[in-house]
């Protein structure tokens, strides 16, 4: 099959070393992105978050990610542009900030391992969270809440917790995220496919980097397509994610010939 990979990776801005809230530095927001060459940018609460023109090949996934990304830090010429996991604010610059700078996660999202809802974290911590999830897509128009697609789904999310959640682990040691979002098998079903929302905006560090994404995304459907569905021999690998297990992740990686990118 013909895979389309995008992603809506989210940043945040510094002034003199200091986090500082993104909102309302730049146009767009969630319901209407403001569209730049090859995708679009928006503010995301106290982040800046851009997507891309979904790719069909590594070199245009590349190019449109440092594309937007570089079109975007041009909007804010004042503030360095920072591609870090968490961001630490103190508590009187939370309370400075409007409640829809504050907001989290409007819509739920799910774990494919177990079906269920994730729990809405606390978004009253003086701390705030960048995610670089991944959209892949080989269908248009289908019925989120159609079983066979919510099925799919789910597979290609477990998949992509080997080819992409699991190898992770080797370029971005950040732990303090996922007590907030980026668990395991975190996903959201689209009607063009699905998002994969384990990943934090770790792997726009380096262009080696996006293009590991593009290729272990590939990898992973394809293998997923031709029936080597990994879950059938390593079963459930939530806890390797979720508590950072290295030694449990190379097992898996030099057994299945997974690509790991260091950065």
């Amino acid at each position: 099959m013909d895979w389309l990979i995008g992603c809506d990776p989210e940043v945040f801005v510094k002034q003199d070393g200091t986090f500082r809230s993104a909102h309302g530095l730049i146009k767009g927001d969630k319901k209407n992105p403001f569209p730049v060459r090859n995708g679009a940018v928006q503010v995301d609460g106290m982040a800046l978050e851009f997507n891309i023109t979904p790719a069909s090949t590594e070199e245009e996934f590349s190019i449109n990610v440092q594309d937007v990304y570089n079109q975007m830090k041009l909007m804010v010429p004042t503030y360095e542009v920072v591609a870090t996991p968490v961001a630490h604010f103190t508590e009187e610059y939370m309370k400075m900030q409007p409640m829809e700078a504050l907001e989290l996660g409007c819509d739920p999202d799910f774990n494919a391992w177990t079906g269920a809802v994730n729990d809405k974290p606390n978004a009253f911590r003086p701390m705030r969270t960048a995610s670089g999830h991944v959209h892949i897509g080989w269908t248009d128009g289908e019925d989120v809440q159609n079983p066979s697609h919510t099925g799919m789904c789910k597979a290609a999310i477990t998949q992509m917790d080997f080819f992409l959640g699991i190898p992770s682990l080797f370029y971005d040691d950040d732990q303090e995220r996922r007590e907030m979002y980026g668990k395991a098998g975190c996903y959201r079903p689209k009607p063009y496919g699905v998002e994969y929302r384990t990943l934090s905006n770790a792997w726009l560090k380096s262009e080696k980097l996006m293009r590991w994404v593009f290729r272990n995304a590939v990898e992973g459907m394809n293998r997923l397509a031709s029936g080597d569905n990994l879950v059938t021999r390593h079963g459930d690998v939530q806890d390797i994610i979720n508590n950072g297990d290295k030694q449990a992740a190379l097992y898996i990686i030099e057994q299945e010939g997974i690509e790991v990118c260091y950065g």
